[in-house]
């Protein structure tokens, strides 16, 4: 039975109701400073959970609605703390895009979230800022990553952001890259190491190195710019380095193998290197892609041109998975190599040209038109695919019926309609089974299985046997 009461004798203090909830715990709830209305609302409570007691409402059910009508901010809060162990400027971009777009939906909690709405609010934020359609998709990815977290903490019951499409970035690139050719990157590498003069504080040895780097691993800017002395194992089998999780950009440990030619170049730059210092100190903030562009004008190849650009992560990454499968290495391998989750994101990486495609096309074998070699070559092939039976590397003799190797003899039974169980089947002359170290049971040897060999894989006594022959003592 719920009961009312007052703290305090004053005048203006509100009233205190306290009854027994459904999970049969005494609660205290505020009431109001009229004893009638207090008197009410403690009924209602009570009513309220004998209901839930009885099954009539469901508990869960009255959490959600509570939930849907908290203020939004609140839940903004609780998902930014969820994403922490990602990268600082993931978190940053995400957070940032799915505040834009709650704040200019006008969402106050999150039963207001419409996919509706905010599909009006982000084709006129695309219209306004000249968003591109990649970008676009970052917003609505950002928001959407949102409300699947409100529904796996329980905070929704379903996604609103379900079924709202993305734009097609195929037909709207604003930022395209291009792969350099290996003749490109040595150009880019001379010209850093006799350029004699510092960009972004590095001098033209490091730019070279820290090229030549990400060429031959394949390694992001902010990857390269964790590696340390202890990164390098070169005294491995194959010699390996490690980017550790909290640097790696889907935060997993990942060890590569290392080419050759890096290794022993790693060898000279490791030298006066202490263990935990950085390959390349200060990397994180330099603009690499001014590096990149104002070395390679220097030996007169453009940064942009149809093809894209060639930035830093074009020049290294791009061009890394792309010569990785001009030179032989199969899907899988360039995928394991780049550490992509998704075989689809390699290809991206991958630059096919026209000249890639021809020399494949050359690859083709030619087709003869000569009747005559055709014909040899058909004959050549059903005398690769006839089966021969031999006994243990002796000398054999082709399947036939006995006697039928003298001159002016009629096979036996030339029409095959009673089968072979009466023609005894010479597999070798006499003298011949002593010879390959076989003890027969007699000099006429008959067809078995346990003495026959079709093209160079014996037959086992279990084996099927060869159609028209059965196994049988000699002579039978």
């Amino acid at each position: 039975m719920a009961s009312i009461f007052k703290r305090s004798k004053r005048k203006n203090t509100p009233y205190s109701i306290q009854y027994t909830d459904h999970f049969g715990k005494r609660k205290t709830v505020k009431g109001f400073t009229d004893r009638g209305l207090t008197e009410q609302l403690a009924a209602k409570l009570e009513g309220e959970a004998r209901l839930r007691i009885s099954g009539l409402i469901d508990p869960e059910q009255e959490r959600l609605a509570e939930k849907k009508l908290s203020p939004i901010g609140e839940h903004l809060t609780a998902f930014e703390q969820s994403l922490t162990d990602n990268s600082p400027k993931y978190v940053r971009l995400t957070m940032t895009r799915t505040r834009r777009i709650v704040e200019g939906c006008g969402f106050q909690n999150l039963g207001d979230i419409e996919s509706e709405l905010v599909r009006t609010f982000m084709r006129s934020l695309r219209k306004s800022n000249d968003l591109g359609h990649k970008t676009y998709n970052h917003y609505l990815q950002a928001m959407a990553s949102f409300c699947y977290w409100c529904v796996a903490t329980k905070r929704l019951l379903i996604n609103p952001m379900v079924g709202l499409e993305r734009l097609n970035t195929a037909v709207d690139v604003r930022h395209k890259r291009r792969a350099l050719e290996p003749a490109e990157l040595s150009k880019l590498l001379h010209s850093a190491q006799n350029s004699g003069i510092r960009i972004q504080s590095m001098t033209g040895e490091q730019r070279a190195r820290l090229y030549l780097l990400s060429y031959m691993t394949g390694l992001r800017k902010a990857e390269i710019a964790s590696l340390t002395a202890r990164s390098f194992n070169l005294e491995a089998s194959p010699p390996t380095l490690t980017v550790e999780a909290a640097c790696s950009k889907h935060r997993r440990k990942d060890v590569l193998p290392m080419h050759p030619d890096l290794v022993v170049r790693l060898r000279e730059w490791l030298v006066n290197l202490v263990s935990g210092e950085k390959l390349f100190p200060k990397l994180a903030g330099r603009k690499t892609w001014l590096m990149v562009r104002q070395d390679l004008e220097r030996v007169g190849i453009p940064y942009e041109n149809e093809n894209g650009i060639a930035d830093f992560h074009a020049a290294g990454r791009h061009s890394h998975i792309t010569e990785l499968m001009r030179n032989g290495a199969t899907l899988p391998e360039a995928k394991e190599l780049a550490r992509h989750s998704d075989i689809r994101m390699t290809m991206r990486y991958t630059h096919i040209g026209i000249g890639d495609q021809a020399r494949a096309l050359a690859n083709l074998p030619t087709l003869r038109t000569n009747p005559e070699h055709v014909a040899k070559s058909e004959a050549k092939e059903n005398v690769a695919l006839h089966g021969r039976c031999i006994s243990s590397g002796a000398e054999g003799y082709s399947v036939s019926a006995v006697g039928s190797d003298k001159p002016g003899q009629e096979r036996q039974n030339p029409r095959g309609d009673k089968g072979f169980d009466a023609d005894r089947r010479q597999l070798v002359g006499p003298g011949k089974v002593e010879a390959a170290g076989i003890e027969p049971a007699s000099r006429d040897i008959s067809m078995t299985a346990s003495t026959c060999v079709v093209g160079s894989f014996p037959l086992s006594p279990r084996d099927p046997q060869p159609t028209g022959f059965r196994r049988g003592k000699p002579g039978t």
